[in-house]
C-alpha cells in the first residue's frame, strides 16, 4: 500500500541537518517526486553523500546548460573533467569574464524561480526527435547503444536533455555554486562531502590541469573521445590498431619522464597516485626507460615502512587508519635513505601484512655510484615523508588515471569511477574479494585520497596520466558479470546498478590478446610480462 505521500512531502515533515536532494528507498535511489509504500526504509540522500553530490552536479550543469542556450544560443558546451574541486566546461566560442558572469546571474534568476525538472519516459524513435529538435545529434547516437527500448529525459523551462542519472526537483535546490573563468574554459564549483555546507575553495592546478588537456589531444588524435566513437572502432574491428598508439603514446611519455630525472641528476624519485592508478607497472615501465639511457635503479615500497599494527593511527570512526602518514616509520625511512645515497648497505624491512608486524631486516641493499632509488606509495608527494631530504635532490610524480573518455558532450566518465572499476576486476582476480566488498571499501578509500594524496598533487614534477582510452570496453567483459552478482538488498547495491549502466553503453573487446603485455591495463586483468 502506497503512502500517498511523495518523497519530498515526507522530507518537509521533519528538520535534517542539510536539504534532503534524494533517498534510498529499500537501498534503491529514488528522486524527492516517488511516492513509496508504507512501511518501506528510507534513507535521506544530502551532500554529505556521494550520491548527494553526484544528483548535485548533474542537476547543476543542466542548469548551467539552460542558463547558455538562453545567454548565448549559438555556443556548445563540452563538460570535460574534474579539476580544482570543480568541474571544467569548455565550449565552442571562448567567453569572457562579463560572459561568464551573465551565465552565472541567469542562473540565480532561475534558482530564484524553483522552475521544475519535469521527467518524461518515451520511446527510442520519439527521444531521436527530441534531441534532434534540440541539436542533440551526438545523444542520438548514443542511443544505438541503450539496451532497452525507453529512453528518461528532463526538461526544464522548455528546455530538455539528458544526464544519465536522478535529478533534483527543481532549480531552487541548486544555490550552492560559483563559475571560476580558466582559459579556454571555466570551473563550475559546488559543494562536494567533504565540504557540504559550503563551496570549497578554489586553487590553481595548472600541472593536473596541463595532464588533462594533453589527454583531450590525444583523444583527438586517436579519434576516440567519446563512448560512441569507441565502439564504432569495436564494431568495425580497428580498435587494436588504436590500442597500438595509445600504447606508444604513454611509453613516449614515461621515456621523457625517464629523461628528465637524468638530466635533473636526482637520485630520490617519489611515485604517488591514488588507488588503481598503475603505480607499480609505471614504476617497472620506468625502470626500464631509465636503463636503456644506462642508468640504474632500485626500488623501495613505502608499504614496507608501516609501524606495526597496534602502533597505527585510529581514524574518526575508531578504526586503523593505514592511509595516515603517522601510520609509517618516517625516521627509520629517511635514516635508511641517508644511508643508501652515502653508498652504505642498509637492512631494509618488509611488512606482515596478516600478522600486522613490521620485520626489520629482511633484505640487504647497497646502491652503486650514480645508482637512483624509486620510492612508491601514496604519501610520495608530501614532504613529510622524506624531510631528511633536500626538495632539490627530489624528482616527484603524480600518477593517476586522468579519463578523457565521454558518454557524450555533457557527461564524463569520472576519473573515480574509472580506476574503481579497475580495482574491483583487480581484487576479483588477484585478492579474492568480490565486488561488493570492494564497493564497501570505496568510500574510504576516497576519504584518504582526499586527505593524503589530491592536496599534494601540484608538488609533483611530472603528472603521468595512466588512463587508456580503449580500456573500459575491455574491462566491461570482467566487472558486469561481478557487479551482477550483488543483491539488490545489499547497500552498495545502488552504486552497483549506477556503474552497470554506464557500462552497458560500451561495446566490448571480447579478445583482450591485442593488450600488450606490458601494458599498464595488464596489472589489473592479469598477464603481465612485466610483474
Amino acid at each position: 500500500m502506497r503512502s500517498n505521500k511523495s518523497l519530498l512531502e515526507i522530507s518537509r515533515e521533519k528538520t535534517y541537518p542539510r536539504k534532503v536532494l534524494a533517498a534510498y528507498v529499500e537501498g534503491e535511489i529514488r528522486e524527492l517526486s516517488h511516492v513509496p509504500e508504507k512501511g518501506q526504509k528510507i534513507e535521506w540522500i544530502d551532500l554529505s553523500k556521494a550520491d548527494g553530490v553526484r544528483i548535485y552536479q548533474r542537476s547543476l550543469v543542466f542548469l548551467f546548460y539552460i542558463a547558455l542556450r538562453q545567454c548565448f544560443p549559438d555556443n556548445e558546451l563540452y563538460v570535460l573533467y574534474s579539476l580544482s574541486r570543480g568541474l571544467y566546461l569548455e565550449f565552442d566560442q571562448e567567453l569572457d569574464h562579463d560572459q561568464f558572469k551573465q551565465i552565472e546571474e541567469k542562473m540565480r534568476e532561475l534558482v530564484a524561480k524553483g522552475l521544475p525538472f519535469i521527467k518524461e519516459e518515451m520511446g527510442l524513435e520519439e527521444a531521436r526527435r527530441v534531441y534532434h529538435d534540440q541539436g542533440l545529434y551526438f545523444k542520438s547516437d548514443l542511443l544505438r547503444y541503450k539496451e532497452s527500448g525507453r529512453v528518461t529525459l528532463y526538461s526544464c523551462d522548455q528546455i530538455k536533455n539528458y544526464f544519465y542519472g536522478f535529478m533534483v526537483p527543481d532549480t531552487s535546490f541548486l544555490d550552492k555554486f560559483k563559475i571560476v573563468p580558466y582559459s579556454p574554459g571555466a570551473i563550475l564549483l559546488h559543494p562536494r562531502t567533504y565540504s557540504p555546507d559550503e563551496i570549497p575553495p578554489f586553487y590553481e592546478q595548472p600541472k593536473v590541469h596541463a595532464a588533462h588537456m594533453e589527454s583531450e589531444a590525444w583523444g583527438q588524435l586517436l579519434g576516440v573521445g567519446t563512448v560512441c566513437q569507441l565502439n564504432g572502432l569495436v564494431e568495425t574491428q580497428d580498435v587494436a590498431e588504436i590500442i597500438q598508439v595509445n600504447e606508444a603514446l604513454q611509453e613516449k611519455k614515461i621515456a621523457r619522464i625517464a629523461d628528465e630525472i637524468i638530466k635533473s641528476k636526482k637520485r630520490v624519485v617519489l611515485i604517488a597516485g591514488p588507488s588503481s592508478s598503475g603505480k607499480t607497472t609505471f614504476t617497472h615501465r620506468l625502470k626500464i626507460q631509465l636503463m636503456a639511457e644506462g642508468v640504474f635503479s632500485q626500488t623501495i615500497s613505502l608499504d614496507n615502512y608501516f609501524v606495526n599494527r597496534e602502533f597505527t593511527p585510529l581514524d574518526k570512526d575508531g578504526n586503523y587508519d593505514f592511509e595516515s602518514i603517522e601510520a609509517l616509520e618516517l625516521d627509520l625511512l629517511n635514516e635508511h635513505i641517508e644511508d643508501l645515497l652515502e653508498g652504505h648497505e642498509v637492512g631494509l624491512p618488509i611488512f606482515d601484512f596478516i600478522e600486522g608486524v613490521r620485520q626489520d631486516n629482511a633484505y640487504r641493499m647497497r646502491l652503486k655510484k650514480d645508482e637512483v632509488i624509486i620510492f612508491e606509495g601514496i604519501h610520495g608527494l608530501n614532504e613529510r615523508l622524506t624531510k631528511g631530504v633536500l626538495k632539490k635532490d627530489k624528482y616527484k610524480i603524480y600518477i593517476s588515471a586522468l579519463t578523457s573518455l565521454n558518454l557524450d558532450q555533457h557527461n564524463r566518465i569520472p576519473t573515480t569511477d574509472n580506476r574503481l572499476i579497475r580495482r574491483m576486476v583487480r581484487d576479483s582476480f588477484t585478492r579474492g574479494y568480490d565486488a561488493e566488498q570492494t564497493l564497501s571499501m570505496w568510500d574510504s578509500v576516497r576519504r584518504g585520497e582526499e586527505l593524503h594524496i589530491f592536496p599534494f598533487q601540484e608538488e609533483a614534477d611530472a603528472v603521468f596520466n595512466s588512463a587508456l582510452v580503449y580500456e573500459l570496453a575491455v574491462l566491461k567483459k570482467y566487472a558486469l558479470p561481478i557487479l551482477e552478482e550483488i543483491d539488490k538488498k545489499s547497500p552498495v547495491y545502488s552504486q552497483a546498478k549506477r556503474l552497470k549502466n554506464f557500462l552497458y553503453y560500451l561495446k566490448s573487446i571480447e579478445d583482450d590478446r591485442i593488450v600488450p603485455s606490458t601494458s599498464l591495463l595488464r596489472e589489473f586483468i592479469g598477464g603481465s610480462s612485466i610483474l
